[in-house]
């Protein structure tokens, strides 16, 4: 019968012997001869050290072996930054918002959110950028060019819609709480039909502007963005927003959050208070010059707030509604002597314009007027002083009675709505205005360096729309992430419900956390996931098929994607 030979491989045996076990190693040969399988030893390597013995007997089950100095890494990108934005904004299920079926164009679309976060760009960058990350790799759009971009941009300009619908119909509902803004960023160039001047938020002289509202839940996430011509008022843009929530949306019913110069007076009377809008509260605050009216004409007194911070009154002038009178100790003497700094200052100015007068070098009612007016205006101090013009003189005097009236009003501010006691209490009507906190903190991650949405250098309105739409996913992105590093950043907190609504103040988070670690910023975070890398390797003497390897996560880096459960999307 002929011999039938097996490969060789590395066989351990064990004995033991007097109370000593002993371990042998040695390299056999199996066979067949005679229908019978048999065993040869080859050779002993008992006396290799183990890790030798280990390659040897990977090196026989067929392995193959490269010197360490033939191995080379021929690219390396950060790609624990990318895992945390895309795998989030793939949870969030924005894809699919944009499009159930996969496509370039989508792969495109979700490239600019993300690198709105990663790296923010022009379009022209970020063709560059899209290789500097695993980011284009992983959704295989490397080496696209701006025209592919801008392509892309029209693409999702055309699904906004769809997506604030799909977002709407995630977070809110009927009766939800819903935060209302307008800011403003300034524009290059001068061919956009949106640019124009107007009042400039981000203080740029010299340049036109559009400006843009942003809806939000209750607590910050955004649902909705719409721009607007740069010299809109702002209490114009909230019909739109009341009829996107109402037709759009579908909600019946929504109670409107809105500082005072949003929801007006005028707006009320004329919209908001009408049957049409039956179904849609609002809250919003009173100026102080109708707090001044209300205190004046006798609809509360001063001694309201001898043992409260809070109070409600109706008034004849409000019919229907609540007004939430509030005192913050903790800001009425600093304003007290914010004001007596800003008399002081418009006292010294106007002394100059005295002099001149005195000296003959300005005269004539008209030019004095003008030049206290200049004065006056600019500091919007005229109702504390009486002033005096004639040809040849000018006398400033302060209005004591109305300056000591001001003073007994600091620290007080007044809450206007229509929703009813049943439905929230005057403390909680206080804490639901103070969530616009949260709207006027997505402004600032949107101008910061976080999503750099200004300046604008779009020509087309559909483009500029669409830019603001993907800083708006951007954000919605990244509020997630930050819900969920809280624990490892530097995070302002709520305060707890029981804490004054009004002296609260959100609570900043520890400088370091347990475990004596550093707590990281937002931004801080995601530059440190990006120096977990995914690295190109080859051999230089073989012909091994290059292959990708991910860097060791820190316990850090670990940690970071493990809250956002992404661990395994390393793999």
């Amino acid at each position: 019968m002929p011999v039938r030979s097996f490969p060789i491989h590395v066989a351990v045996s064990k004995r033991s012997y007097k109370g000593k076990t002993y371990v042998t190693t040695l390299l056999r040969r199996t066979y067949r001869e005679d229908g019978k399988v048999k065993n040869e030893t080859v050779g002993n390597i008992s006396h290799l050290p183990p890790h030798t013995i280990e390659l040897v007997r990977r090196s026989l089950a067929g392995e193959s072996f490269v010197p360490a100095s033939d191995w080379q890494i021929t690219r390396s990108l950060p790609h624990g930054n990318v895992v945390a934005v895309l795998g989030t904004l793939r949870t969030l299920g924005i894809e699919r918002m944009l499009d159930r079926t996969p496509s370039r164009m989508r792969n495109l679309g979700v490239a600019m959110i993300a690198s709105r976060l990663l790296s923010p760009s022009s379009k022209l960058a970020m063709t560059r950028t899209l290789s500097q990350t695993t980011l284009g790799a992983l959704l295989d759009v490397e080496g696209a060019t701006e025209d592919e971009l801008y392509r892309a941009m029209d693409w999702m300009g055309e699904r906004q819609g769809k997506v604030e619908k799909a977002l709407a119909k995630k977070h809110l509902a009927n009766g939800s709480l819903v935060l209302y803004d307008l800011s403003s960023s300034y524009m290059e160039g001068t061919h956009c039909p949106l640019a124009t001047w107007g009042y400039s938020r981000d203080k740029k002289r010299g340049k036109t502007q559009i400006e843009y509202g942003l809806l939000t839940d209750v607590e910050g996430r955004p649902v909705a963005v719409e721009v607007f011509e740069g010299n809109t008022s702002d209490s114009t843009t909230v019909s739109g927003q009341i009829e996107k929530l109402r037709k759009k949306f579908g909600l019946k019913e929504v109670i409107v959050v809105g500082d005072r110069g949003m929801i007006t007076g005028k707006l009320i009377d004329e919209e908001l208070g009408t049957r049409e809008n039956e179904g849609i509260s609002w809250i919003t605050a009173l100026r102080h010059a109708q707090i001044s009216d209300l205190e004046v004409k006798g609809a509360f007194q001063l001694s309201l707030f001898d043992e409260k911070e809070i109070g409600e009154i109706q008034s004849d002038a409000y019919p229907g509604e609540r007004i939430i009178l509030v005192r913050n100790e903790y800001l009425r003497p600093r304003l007290t002597v914010s004001r007596e700094e800003l008399l002081v200052a418009t006292e010294e100015l106007l002394a100059k314009v005295t002099l001149r007068v005195q000296k003959g070098t300005l005269a004539g009612k008209d030019a004095i007027g003008v030049a206290v007016g200049k004065v006056i205006n600019a500091r919007k101090a005229g109702k504390f002083f009486d002033v005096v013009i004639t040809d040849t003189t000018l006398t400033v005097t302060r209005k004591a009675d109305e300056i000591s009236r001001a003073n007994a009003l600091d620290g007080i501010y007044a809450l206007r709505t229509s929703v009813s006691r049943e439905t929230m209490g005057a403390a909680d009507v206080v804490r639901t205005y103070k969530k616009l906190q949260y709207v006027e903190q997505a402004f600032r991650h949107f101008k910061s360096v976080d999503l750099q949405v200004r300046p604008v250098h779009h020509y087309s309105d559909t483009r500029v729309k669409t830019h603001l739409f993907l800083c708006m996913l951007a954000y919605y992105v990244q509020w997630e992430l930050e819900r969920c590093w809280a624990p490892m950043t530097y995070k302002d907190e709520d305060p707890t419900p029981s804490v004054s609504p009004v002296t609260a103040d959100r609570q900043p988070s520890p400088a370091r956390r347990s475990g004596d670690q550093p707590v990281h910023s937002f931004r801080t975070l995601l530059s440190e996931l990006a120096t977990l890398t995914r690295n190109t390797v080859t051999s230089q003497q073989t012909s091994t098929i290059p292959f990708d390897i991910v860097a060791t996560p820190t316990p850090l880096q670990a940690q970071a994607l493990a809250a956002l459960s992404l661990s395994s999307a390393l793999a």
